[in-house]
């Protein structure tokens, strides 16, 4: 390696030196380098710092044309190139190159990250959050037996001893960014499936689901239980709601179970279908049975407390149900979210 680098030092054809890059690369991918010995023999090959990072883990790896590590702040980057790996950007590698790059500084950087991404696969799992399709559904179906369901863990990355949630969503941004953003740091993989998207975690952020998704959550544990539960409780998100825990459901989560046809005869939830017609009446509605509170449902709404009154005394005659009363509050918030069950 070390001779293929002094040759290359020394050479003057732009195209023989893209040549001996590329067999360089594939020296080094015959030899099953790790990233640290690839980011050395780079950063020998350049002659300047060579740097790689992993996204999924937050490693970084720079080190200086004699081989050794460096610390410190990172130089501004003279090329930097993206690591792919299953069409997801999992990583970057770059060159601190002092003054201006040279010709054959892209294509060092075009094979680095090539090398790099057949590294990461190799010593797996792979870092990357979107996984086979086929692979997510044997964890979570129910016609998996435990062997097969440990096995199709094992391949995703799951140790035996972690803990595996389940969380379905439904957005329009890309499933690997939802994952990677509600948890950081540890194994999560994702995949889309029938109309919705699956993501495996082993600790999930609320606080940390990006604006526009909607998502239910299951609980730690078996993951065919676990995804059960979290189809259910995506159906129960709402705009105001959007990410919603099966445990933080309670008994409200028997209302799913109940049967559409008897669910459309019931004569609260019929009439509740009739106040669809109307976003506003909807939408104040849905404000107050959130909230339990006329005044608390003003403020969310931006309207004065009396205005919202006299809309509510207007709701409650159209579904026949005295909203003022404890237990019409209840008929209205069963009715409402049962409808939207229903409309889902």
């Amino acid at each position: 390696m070390e001779v293929l680098v002094e040759r290359l030092s020394h050479l003057d054809s732009l195209a023989a030196g893209a040549m001996r890059v590329v067999m360089f690369y594939d020296t080094l991918m015959r030899r099953r380098v790790d990233l640290a010995a690839l980011a050395r023999a780079s950063a020998g090959l350049a002659e300047c710092v060579a740097g790689i990072r992993l996204h999924g883990s937050g490693r970084v790896i720079r080190v200086s044309p004699d081989g050794r590590p460096v610390s410190g702040p990172e130089s501004p980057a003279s090329a930097a190139v993206p690591i792919v790996l299953d069409d997801e950007e999992i990583g970057t590698v770059w060159l601190e190159r002092p003054g201006e790059p040279t010709p054959l500084d892209d294509l060092v950087l075009d094979r680095l990250s090539i090398a790099a991404a057949a590294v990461v696969e190799r010593y797996g799992p792979a870092s990357t959050t979107m996984a086979d399709p086929a692979l997510i559904e044997l964890v979570i179906s129910s016609s998996s037996d435990e062997a097969a369901r440990a096995r199709a863990l094992r391949l995703l990355g799951f140790g035996a001893d972690l803990p595996i949630r389940v969380v379905a969503v439904r957005s329009d941004r890309p499933l690997d960014q939802v994952g990677g953003l509600i948890c950081p740091a540890h194994p999560v993989k994702a995949a889309p499936l029938a109309d919705v998207g699956v993501v495996l975690a082993t600790k999930v952020d609320t606080a940390l689901f990006p604006a526009g998704v909607q998502a239910g959550i299951g609980s730690v544990g078996c993951p065919e239980r676990s995804w059960r539960q979290a189809r259910t409780a995506l159906r129960f998100a709402t705009e105001r709601q959007p990410v919603v825990h099966h445990d933080s459901l309670g008994a409200l989560a028997l209302l799913a179970q109940i049967p559409q046809d008897a669910a459309r005869d019931n004569t609260d939830v019929a009439a509740i279908a009739q106040l669809a017609a109307n976003p506003d009446d909807m939408d104040t509605l849905d404000a107050y049975c959130a909230s339990g509170s006329l005044r608390r449902a003003a403020d969310v709404l931006h309207r004065h407390h009396s205005s919202i009154a006299r809309r509510l005394e207007h709701i409650g005659k159209a579904l026949g149900i005295d909203l003022t009363e404890p237990t019409g509050l209840i008929r209205a918030r069963l009715a409402l979210t049962t409808w939207r069950l229903i409309a889902d």
